[in-house]
């Protein structure tokens, strides 16, 4: 690793690396502290919604919660209304998305949870242009950062070494802080390990999960209640799950799971063969005969994983790490993009009550590992419910909340008010404890002593067919 002379600790230039959902929210958050901002990305950013390589999942369903939403409407005031004038579905979570857990179908009612719905690259494209209003953050796309620059003994970053893939050329930017937003790639574990300081510590629980999804246009006379279905899995040996997910322009985005290497097709007749196979067969009625607008896209990479750098006594001064390169979760949970918000809302705490970036990164970890507590344990709780998980650990406590969840999802069809805290919960405006509030408590413990069986008919009728369209 290179050195440069030590660099005051004025906040004058911040770089962040990946132009990821946490790193252009990270850039944003910067703007805010630092004189400039450099935001390097080793793809191609168009001024067109597409996808891009650096983003392999791009093509799958990004479900933004309504909490990830709040925030983004925070930072970039009438952010919401410009997803509205772009087309982008409003979907209401308790009465427009039927879901068919382990018991059959939940209630449907109207609430005010309620989104916007779009692709990930549309929405990464909307805050891009955003961004691109501010004079201060620039844009390198098409480099990545190939080392990180330090003083003498290592203990401040003055610095990055950017590669700029067209030319082959590499360029030093002086910096007084860098983001690592590069996700599940990130290089930092290894340039630490290189600059003398102790890696940090994984965990990885891999239920793998695999899913594929392809992109269709919503058929003009479909007239039905919903805009988007969930049909659920059912543990231990029924891994096959399936959502469809309205986007921009009318269309949708049908993404079907499988647990344990049960891996979706790819090709178009067995992709269709996959979805009426599921628990209910709703998804496959309503796309048997739906135009796709593209082909049936797979992914793999989906195991957990958390890089504890909350546990690091020492860490170099001027460099953070937030979004999948500090944790990446199971994307089939929708956790991922809301999660790095929320790491961006802590970055700028941490900010401002640092007045010297001195201590700051320890700081920040751990306080970025407290928000990455509840959804880390909402996901990997579930995925380690599979028996061919690898990593993890059950014990009395994960056996009470498995027990205590499925109680309660038994229950929640007979109480919409269960069903809106356990949906609030899901999209992260309420914590997990919300779960065992005291008329919650009494109700699940009420239900144990009744005579009636945990085992409910779930089987699909015509009548549950016909009423859902």
């Amino acid at each position: 690793m290179a050195s440069l002379p030590t660099a005051s600790c004025e906040r004058r230039h911040a770089i962040v690396m990946g132009a990821s959902m946490a790193g252009l929210l990270a850039g944003h958050i910067l703007l805010n502290h630092f004189d400039r901002v450099t935001i390097v990305e080793r793809d191609r950013l168009s001024d067109e919604s597409e996808p891009r390589p650096g983003v392999p999942q791009g093509t799958h369903v990004h479900v933004l919660l309504a909490r990830g939403q709040q925030i983004l409407e925070q930072l970039f005031p009438g952010f919401i209304a410009e997803l509205v004038e772009a087309g982008a579905p409003k979907v209401n979570w308790t009465a427009e998305c039927p879901v068919y857990s382990i018991y059959g179908w939940h209630p449907r009612f109207f609430s005010d949870l309620v989104t916007y719905t779009c692709s990930r690259c549309f929405l990464e494209l909307k805050i891009r242009q955003r961004l691109q209003q501010f004079d201060r953050l620039q844009f390198l796309d098409q480099c990545r950062v190939s080392e990180l620059i330090t003083n003498l003994d290592h203990t401040e970053i003055t610095g990055v070494e950017v590669y700029h893939l067209q030319t082959q050329q590499t360029e030093t930017l002086e910096t007084q802080f860098v983001v690592d937003a590069t996700g599940r790639n990130s290089n930092v574990p290894k340039w630490l390990t290189q600059l003398g300081y102790e890696p940090p510590q994984e965990t990885v629980i891999n239920a793998f999960l695999g899913y594929s999804s392809r992109w269709y246009q919503k058929p003009d006379d479909l007239n039905v209640d919903w805009k988007a279905l969930l049909i659920e899995n059912l543990a231990p040996d029924q891994g096959r799950g399936g959502l469809l997910y309205p986007i921009e322009g009318n269309r949708w985005i049908v993404n079907l799971s499988g647990l344990g290497g049960d891996y979706p097709p790819t090709d178009e007749a067995g992709f269709l063969e996959f979805a009426r196979s599921l628990r209910h067969p709703l998804i496959y009625d309503v796309i048997k005969n739906a135009q796709p607008l593209s082909p049936v896209y797979p992914y793999r990479r989906t195991e957990n994983r958390l890089y504890h750098y909350e546990k690091l006594t020492r860490l170099p001064q001027g460099l953070v790490m937030l979004g999948d390169a500090v944790c990446a979760f199971n994307p089939v949970y929708g956790q991922g993009m809301t999660t790095a918000a929320l790491g961006a809302l802590t970055l700028d705490e941490c900010l401002q009550s640092h007045k010297q970036l001195k201590g700051l990164t320890q700081t920040f970890q751990k306080k970025l590992f407290k928000v990455i507590q509840d959804p880390w344990s909402m996901a990997t709780g579930e995925d380690v419910r599979w028996p061919a998980t690898e990593g993890g650990e059950t014990n009395w406590i994960s056996n009470f909340s498995r027990g205590y969840f499925n109680q309660m999802l038994l229950i929640m069809k007979d109480n919409p008010d269960l069903y809106q805290t356990f949906t609030e919960v899901i999209h992260m405006v309420k914590p997990p404890t919300a779960f065992f509030q005291p008329q919650y408590v009494v109700k699940v413990i009420a239900s144990l002593f009744q005579r009636r069986s945990n085992q409910t008919e779930i089987t699909p009728n015509a009548t549950e067919l016909s009423s859902l369209g």
